[in-house]
């Protein structure tokens, strides 16, 4: 169990030094307890206290990374500390990880592979993709899952994991991509020593599966104990509701009790083979709270609502997604084109860019910084107004784009026009309160 502050202030220095940024050392032993504070930050205390106090002052889940280092495609998962992300804020988005039997044929594997590296998407100007690639043992055969795992590993940059109960197959299939540093799965009680072995030797993730909590508990100590650390955690169980209360056990011990034990990732693999069924079991375990999660379906209309709820459960909600606030053209714009503002919140921008879009008269949009609020919550709190406008296009030198100074501004804050063209220059034009009203302002004004 996690140290208490008594317990911790016991191990400390006694020098009240302050040096720490806390007036005692009690009120730093009861902060650092609390996760609140850094045993880095006490400049007297002993390596034995530092040893002693590993636990106290580690997150309460550790961090795990996965792939080659200093890969682009490396994945961090882990390291959170909230079981809110209104608390603070979620750290590290589930990592999701697609399936390849070595089962299949050599011609369907890569025909598999060719959809699997097609899923990468571009949406409201972030990127969404898959993280992992997982070569599951279905065959039985240590020769032909090694060989899988190797055309796998040429045909993806993606991270890889390698997913069999015969320590031999992971082992063989280890001789051929261990440079990736995948993730092994799975050490269990029949299998941990050999298979702990293994992931010690070429430093890979390690998955841990018991048979139910307890047994996860026990065996992710004894892994840990034999001085393997990046170990990610799996109950087992396959009935949504049993991992799903798993999840949140083990998330609540974590981070409320510092149960060290459980002080690690999770991983959760779906077990539905219906793919619309499959994505919102997976979809459960994303928002609570699996740090990886394991899928068959590799259709991209079927990834992507998953990959969104991915983005929109790990968005922080004190910042909104923004787009940069810049002079941004739609079509090939001249110098006779129009000229949008709007607010830099990315769904107003590429709502409105769409609509221009349709309208199928090329422009230029200038995004004002707003903190990513939209227009009229922007207009509210002062972001959006007639100065912040006039000197956001005075900064990007719209003028140098164009021959004639006409500006158009959302209609639901036509009151902006006075002092907007007060403080430009620019007369000011009311557009359409709603963005679906540009395609036929557009053509009305600026058709040709």
């Amino acid at each position: 169990m996690a140290l208490t502050g008594l317990d911790i202030f016991k191990l400390l220095p006694k020098k009240n030094c302050n040096e720490c940024g806390v007036p005692t050392c009690l009120a730093f032993a009861m902060a650092l307890a609390a996760g609140k504070a850094s045993l880095e930050a006490c400049p007297y205390v002993s390596d034995e206290a530092k040893e002693a106090l590993g636990a106290a002052a580690a997150p309460p889940i550790r961090l795990v990374k996965l792939g080659a280092p200093g890969d682009d495609h490396e994945v961090e998962i882990g390291d959170e500390h909230v079981l809110f992300r209104h608390d603070k804020t979620f750290y590290h988005p589930t990592a999701v990880a697609v399936e390849v039997s070595d089962a299949l044929s050599d011609g369907d594997v890569e025909a598999r592979m060719g959809k699997i590296n097609d899923l990468v998407f571009e949406r409201v100007g972030l990127r969404y993709t898959i993280d992992l690639v997982a070569v599951r043992n279905a065959s039985g055969d240590p020769v032909r899952f090694a060989a899988v795992a190797g055309k796998v590993a040429a045909l993806t940059k993606f991270a890889l994991m390698l997913v069999s109960e015969k320590a031999e197959a992971l082992k063989a299939a280890l001789e051929v991509v261990g440079a990736r540093r995948p993730v092994l799965a799975w050490a269990a009680a029949e299998n941990h020593e050999a298979v702990t072995a293994l992931a010690k030797e070429k430093g890979c993730p390690l998955i841990v599966r018991g048979k139910d909590l307890d047994a996860t508990a026990e065996l992710a100590e004894t892994v840990a104990k034999s001085g393997h650390k990046d170990i990610i955690l799996d109950t087992g169980a396959g009935e949504t509701g049993r991992v799903l209360a798993d999840l949140v056990h083990i998330r609540r011990l974590a981070i409320k009790k510092k149960f060290r034990p459980f002080g690690y990732p999770t991983v959760a693999f779906t077990s539905e083979e219906d793919p619309q069924a499959e994505m919102m079991q997976a979809a459960v375990y994303v928002a609570k709270y699996a740090s990886m999660v394991v899928i068959k379906a590799v259709e991209r209309p079927q990834v992507l609502p998953l990959l969104t709820w991915r983005q929109n459960v790990y968005t922080d909600p004190q910042k909104p997604i923004q787009v940069e606030s810049k002079i941004n053209t739609v079509g090939e714009p001249d110098r006779k084109s129009p000229v949008y503002v709007t607010t830099n919140f990315s769904l107003t921008y590429y709502t409105v860019e769409g609509e221009v879009a349709a309208s199928k008269i090329p422009a230029y949009i200038i995004p004002v910084d707003t903190d990513g609020t939209s227009v009229l919550t922007a207009w509210a709190a002062g972001k959006f107004s007639g100065e912040s406008i006039a000197e956001t296009m005075k900064k990007l030198d719209i003028e140098k784009l164009v021959d004639h100074k006409e500006v158009v501004i959302p209609g639901y804050v036509s009151v902006l026009s006075g002092k907007l063209g007060e403080a430009s220059g620019w007369k000011v034009v009311v557009g359409p309160r709603e963005a679906a009203g540009i395609p036929s302002f557009a053509k009305e004004r600026y058709g040709r």
